[in-house]
């Protein structure tokens, strides 16, 4: 979700012109953005900025997210990463029933869509993925069971053993700081933060498992190179928000290096 203003519960919104189609749960808050002349692009720049997990796992073999909306993570690791399987978990059956308008794609073999509680599904033992990205917002927000320590720590043991969890998070929430100091304890200071590509008030939060640390600022622009032609998104642009993101002032937390 990006952002915009204050917002009301309610059933997800389908808003739409000749350039794009949008999905809302009211006027202001929109959820998801499609590009009606390329389907599977990342319109929203926290979107893409969510795809930087890639800089720490290039060729995830399996990806799950908690938040379909109207699909676009979905749809672009469907098309972009034609060897991972993707598990979509969204609560909604109103936003699932609206997969055919935003082109998500049908169940297969490497792709399914669960309609399951988010907190709930990651708390019971089952496949491991590489990257877990959480954008499971609704009308009001960020639910507090998607922010709270046991869901990072059950996100933890279900990541495989050096897998990303990529969280998006909306800076002027009254509970962001406690999200933050949740992912901190949780993953115990393997955390980045990067400010999130055209927004104001998203930020993308990363956090890692295994013995490795954050890759340089070299060695990301590395991979970022190595990955271009097989992307559509500017993962130097995103390496770039991640090496900013290190001015974060982290010590609130417990940090003390």
């Amino acid at each position: 979700m990006l952002k915009t203003g204050k917002r009301n519960p309610n059933k997800p919104l389908v808003i739409e012109n000749d350039q794009v189609v949008s999905l809302y749960f009211d006027a202001r808050g929109v959820q998801s953005t499609m590009l009606r002349h390329d389907p599977y692009a990342l319109a929203l720049g926290y979107t893409r900025t969510m795809m930087g997990f890639l800089l720490f796992r290039p060729s995830p073999c399996r990806i799950s997210m908690i938040g379909l909306g109207g699909g676009s993570l979905a749809k672009y690791c469907y098309r972009h990463l034609p060897d991972t399987a993707i598990t979509a978990i969204e609560i909604n059956p109103d936003v699932i029933a609206l997969r055919d308008h935003f082109h998500v794609p049908r169940d297969d073999g490497r792709f399914t869509v669960v309609c399951a509680d988010g907190a709930q599904y990651v708390a019971v033992p089952g496949h491991r993925p590489d990257v877990l990205l959480v954008d499971g917002f609704n009308a009001d927000g960020l639910p507090a069971r998607l922010g709270s320590s046991a869901f990072y720590e059950a996100c933890r043991r279900r990541l495989s053993d050096d897998g990303v969890l990529v969280a998006n998070l909306v800076t002027d929430e009254p509970d962001f700081h406690r999200y933050l100091r949740a992912l901190w304890e949780v993953f115990a200071g393997a955390v980045a933060l990067a400010p999130s590509e055209g927004s104001e008030h998203n930020v993308t939060v990363f956090a890692w498992k295994g013995a490795g640390g954050l890759p340089s600022f070299t060695a990301m622009l590395e991979r970022a190179r190595a990955l271009q032609a097989r992307h559509a998104v500017n993962l130097h642009a995103t390496a770039t928000r991640i090496e900013y993101g290190k001015k974060f002032n982290w010590s609130r937390y417990g940090r003390t290096a």
